[in-house]
C-alpha cells in the first residue's frame, strides 16, 4: 500500500472515530433530556413552583391580664406598622435604597440610620444587637410601630413613592388602667427576641418564638410568657421573579395566647396607689426636724396581701413609670431615665426590689427569738432613755423611758433600750469572741426563721433577697472590702477624703471583721446592716396573722384558654412553717393589738374612732435610721384576713407618714365609714377566678358574668370611685 492510499485510510478513521463520539454525546445528552423533562419532569416542576411561593409568619394576639375580677390590666390594640420588604429593595440600585430610606425616615420620624439597622440581618456583618432583623429574610422588617393612621395611608395611596414599603395593622399592648392603676412594677413589658433566645428556643424545639416575636421582660409579662404568647401562625404567598406578592398560596392560623387572671385587685390597687404617691408628696412638703431639711422621700412601696394564702391583693411602688413607654420600642432617652438614679431608678421595683433596713417593725420577730430562748412572758428589763455599749450611749426614739417593762409593752411603745439589752445579754454569752463566725446567736437564727435572708419565692422575676448582717456576712464583707479600705488607711489623708471615712477605713482595716457588741444591739432593733424587702416583711407578718405558714406570696391565680375553659389553676404554696408555740405566737399578737388599741400604743393615735373591736388591726410602726439620710418610715400591720405593709424611704416617722394612709386602705378592705363598718361598701366582696373568659362591659372593664362591682349603681360608678 502506497503512502497516499494509508494516508486516506487514517484519515477514514479518525473521521468514523468522531462522528461516532458525537452521537454518543448526543444520544447522552438525549437521555439526560429524557430524564430530566419525562422522568423526573413532576419533581422539577413542584420544586420550581415552590420556589414562588414564600411563607410569611402569622403573629398570635398576646394573652390578656385581668384582675381577680376580670378587670383589664393588659390588653391588645390595633398599630400601624410600617416594614420594608428587603426582597424587593434589594432590586433597586443604591441610590434608589438610600432615597426610599430617607422618604421613610422622613414620613415616620426615624432616623434613617436606625431604619438601615434595622434592615440588617441579626448575625450578618454590620448587625448591631437589639436593633438587627431576628426574623425570615422573607419577612417584612417592621421599621416603625404605632404610627399615625395618616402616615400608613400615605405609604399606602402612594405606592409609587414608597416601593418595597408596606404599611399594616398588628396587636401591640395596651394598658386600659382601671381605677387609674398603674402596677409597672408588676406587669412588666415586652421587647423583640434576641438571638440568643432564638437558637435557644430551636434547640429545645419551640414553635412558639420566631425571629419577628416579642417576649416577656419583667413583671408576669415575663414569668408567665409561655402561656401569654400563644403559637404563630403562618401565611404562604404566591410572588413573582420580581419578589411581588401575586396572591396567597394557603394559611395556618395562630392561635391566641391564654389569659392570665391575677390576685390583683384594680380597685385596691388604684387606691394604694394613690395613697403611696400622696405621702410621698405630703412629705416633701415637711421639714425633718433633726436635720432642718425637708424630706427627700425619694421612693416607697406598700403590699397589700392576703394573711392566709399569700396572694398579692395591691403591690405598689415608687418611683414608676408608663409601662406602654415599651410599646413600639423604647428610645435611649426613655431607657436612660429608667435607669437614672436622678430620676429614682424607676425601673427598680421596691417592693420586691427595693432594701431597707427595717427599723423597730423587725421587734416582733426578735421577741419570738428572745421568748423561745430563755425569756418570756414574766421578763420585765428597763425601758430607759439610753443604753450604754463600751463608750457609746444608744438612745431611746426622743430618749423617752418607761420603767421595767415586759416584752408587750415593749413592742407597744417601740423601746429600743429594751431590745439593746436582749441583744447585748445575747451577744456576751455566746458570741463576745468576735473571732467565732459560728457562735450561737437566737435572734438571728429567728430571723433567718421567718424567712429573711431568702427570696419570698414569688411569682415574679428579679426579686432581691435582702440581707441578715450576720457574723458571716461581716466577714465575708471584710474579706471583699479590706484590700479597698487598707487602700485609704495606708495613704495619708487627702482633701477629697473626709476625716470619718479615713478614720472609718482605718479602724475596718484593722478589725472590720469584727462582729461587736454594737452590732448585736443594733440588729436586735432592726438598724446596723440588715435588711428587708416590703415584701419580705409583709410575708414575714402573714406567718404572724395565720398562725406560722411562711406562703410563697403569688399574682398569678389562673390561666384561662381562648375559649373560656380554665386550664391551669395557680394554687398558693407553703414555703415552710416558723415552728413557734401557739403561746409565743398569741403572745406578740396581743402585744401587738396593743399597739394599735392602748393609749401609749405608736399607731393609736391614727386610729382614733376606727372600730377596731369589729376589725381587729395589729401594726407595728419603725423608723429606721440610715447613715446620711433620714429616716425610712415603716407601718406593718394585719388583720385575720390582709396584712398591709407601707414604707417612705427618708419620709421620717412610721406612723406619722403612713398612719392615715394604712387606716385608709383597711377603711376599703372592710367597708368602713366613720366607726361603723359596712361589707357591701368593702373594695373586695369576695371572688374565685372566673371559670369562663369575661367579656367587657360598657364602662370598658372586664366582668364574669353576672358579676358587677359592689356599690356600682351605673356602668360608671367604679371607675368614678376609683378616681376619687
Amino acid at each position: 500500500m502506497s503512502a497516499a492510499e494509508a494516508a486516506s485510510r487514517r484519515s477514514r478513521l479518525r473521521l468514523v472515530v468522531v462522528q461516532a463520539l458525537v452521537f454518543s454525546l448526543f444520544a447522552t445528552l438525549f437521555v439526560r433530556l429524557y430524564y430530566l423533562q419525562v422522568v423526573s419532569g413532576e419533581q422539577y416542576t413542584a420544586q420550581a413552583a415552590n420556589q414562588s411561593v414564600r411563607d410569611i409568619v402569622v403573629q398570635p394576639q398576646r394573652g390578656l391580664i385581668v384582675d381577680d375580677m376580670g378587670r383589664p390590666l393588659v390588653t391588645n390594640r390595633t398599630a400601624w406598622v410600617v416594614s420594608i420588604d428587603r426582597s424587593m429593595l434589594e432590586k433597586m440600585t443604591e441610590p434608589q435604597q438610600d432615597k426610599l430610606v430617607e422618604r421613610v425616615a422622613q414620613v415616620t420620624g426615624v432616623r434613617a440610620a436606625m431604619i438601615r439597622k434595622r434592615l440588617v440581618t441579626c448575625g450578618e456583618e454590620g448587625s448591631v444587637v437589639g436593633a438587627c432583623w431576628n426574623g425570615s429574610p422573607y419577612q417584612p422588617v417592621p421599621v416603625a410601630t404605632d404610627v399615625d393612621q395618616s402616615v400608613a395611608l400615605r405609604v399606602l395611596e402612594q405606592p409609587e413613592d414608597f416601593p418595597a414599603v408596606l404599611a399594616e395593622q398588628q396587636t401591640v399592648r395596651n394598658y386600659p388602667r382601671p381605677y387609674g392603676v398603674n402596677l409597672a412594677h408588676v406587669l412588666g413589658y415586652l421587647s423583640p427576641i434576641t438571638e440568643d433566645e432564638l437558637d435557644a428556643a430551636e434547640e429545645d424545639e419551640d414553635d412558639s418564638v420566631n425571629g419577628a416575636s416579642s417576649v416577656g421582660r419583667a413583671g408576669v409579662e415575663k414569668q408567665y410568657d409561655a402561656w401569654l404568647r400563644g403559637m404563630p401562625g403562618y401565611r404562604s404567598v404566591a410572588v413573582d421573579s420580581m419578589g411581588r406578592v401575586l396572591g396567597d398560596d394557603g394559611e395556618v392560623e395562630a392561635t391566641p395566647g391564654a389569659t392570665l387572671v391575677t390576685s390583683i385587685d384594680a380597685r385596691v390597687q388604684g387606691l394604694v396607689e394613690k395613697e403611696l404617691a400622696g405621702a410621698i408628696a405630703q412629705a416633701r412638703t415637711e421639714t425633718d426636724t433633726v436635720t432642718g431639711r425637708k424630706y427627700e422621700a425619694d421612693s416607697g412601696a406598700v403590699v397589700v396581701m392576703e394573711a392566709g394564702t399569700g396572694r398579692v391583693v395591691a403591690m405598689a411602688s415608687q418611683p414608676t413609670y408608663d409601662p406602654g413607654v415599651w410599646v413600639g420600642g423604647i428610645t435611649k432617652k426613655q431607657l436612660a431615665r429608667l435607669y437614672s438614679e436622678a430620676a429614682g431608678t424607676p425601673l427598680l421595683g421596691r417592693a420586691t426590689q427595693g432594701q431597707f433596713a427595717p427599723g423597730s417593725t423587725w421587734k416582733p420577730f426578735m421577741t419570738a427569738g428572745a421568748m423561745t430562748n430563755g425569756y418570756g412572758p414574766d421578763t420585765r428589763l428597763a425601758c430607759s432613755s439610753g443604753f450604754q455599749v463600751g463608750n457609746r450611749v444608744f438612745k431611746n426614739y426622743e430618749s423617752g423611758a418607761y420603767g421595767h417593762i415586759g416584752f408587750d409593752k415593749a413592742l407597744e411603745v417601740s423601746c429600743n433600750t429594751f431590745f439593746y439589752r436582749i441583744g447585748y445579754d445575747y451577744w456576751q454569752r455566746f458570741g463576745s469572741d468576735v473571732d467565732d463566725v459560728d457562735a450561737k446567736d437566737p435572734l438571728v437564727e429567728e430571723a433567718k426563721v421567718f424567712g429573711f435572708g431568702d427570696e419570698t419565692g414569688i411569682d415574679l422575676p428579679g426579686e432581691a433577697s435582702g440581707r441578715i448582717a450576720d457574723r458571716s456576712w461581716k466577714r465575708a464583707y471584710y474579706d471583699s472590702m479590706k484590700d479597698y479600705y487598707c487602700g485609704i488607711a495606708d495613704k495619708p489623708q487627702d482633701a477629697k477624703t473626709s476625716d470619718f471615712v479615713y478614720r472609718f477605713a482605718r479602724e475596718f482595716c484593722i478589725e472590720g471583721f469584727a462582729y461587736r457588741a454594737g452590732d448585736a444591739v443594733n440588729f436586735a432593733i432592726g438598724q446596723g446592716d440588715t435588711i428587708v424587702t416590703p415584701l419580705q416583711l409583709a410575708r414575714a407578718y402573714g406567718a404572724l396573722a395565720n398562725g406560722g405558714t411562711l406562703w410563697e406570696p403569688r399574682i398569678g391565680k389562673a390561666i384561662v384558654d381562648p375559649n373560656g375553659r380554665t386550664i391551669k389553676e395557680i394554687k398558693p404554696k407553703k414555703a415552710g412553717t416558723v415552728g413557734l408555740p401557739k403561746s409565743v405566737l398569741s403572745y406578740v399578737d396581743n402585744a401587738l393589738k396593743g399597739v394599735a388599741a392602748n393609749d401609749q400604743g405608736t399607731m393609736n393615735w391614727k386610729l382614733l374612732g376606727f372600730p377596731l373591736d369589729q376589725v381587729q388591726i395589729r401594726a407595728k410602726t419603725g423608723s429606721a435610721e440610715v447613715y446620711g439620710k433620714q429616716s425610712t418610715s415603716w407601718v406593718a400591720s394585719y388583720t385575720d384576713d390582709y396584712v398591709v405593709v407601707m414604707m417612705v424611704s427618708q419620709g421620717g416617722t412610721g406612723s406619722g407618714r403612713n398612719g392615715d394612709s394604712i387606716r385608709r386602705i383597711y377603711e376599703a378592705l372592710y367597708g368602713v365609714e366613720g366607726s361603723t363598718v359596712d361589707p357591701r361598701k368593702a373594695f373586695i366582696p369576695g371572688s374565685k377566678p372566673p371559670a369562663e373568659l369575661p367579656t367587657f362591659t360598657a364602662d370598658g372593664s372586664i366582668l364574669p358574668p353576672g358579676r358587677r362591682d359592689a356599690g356600682d349603681s351605673d356602668a360608671t360608678a367604679g371607675q368614678k370611685e376609683g378616681d376619687r
